[in-house]
């Protein structure tokens, strides 16, 4: 194996690393604040007219 293709399995091998940790942490991520709650929801106004003085 020449040396330029040591290099690029190396880089290969550091990709596929960083997209493991990646996803590990992306799921770690889901699990610990999939279930929290931001806030509650807005209530939504429906066939609300607004006033607006336009003079």
């Amino acid at each position: 194996m020449t040396r330029s293709e040591e290099v690029v399995a190396a880089a290969l091998a550091v990709v596929a690393a960083c997209r493991a940790e990646r996803e590990r942490d992306a799921e770690r991520r889901k699990r610990t604040f999939g279930s929290i709650e931001i806030g509650r929801a807005l209530p939504q106004i429906k066939n609300h007219q607004l006033n607006l003085d336009l003079h």
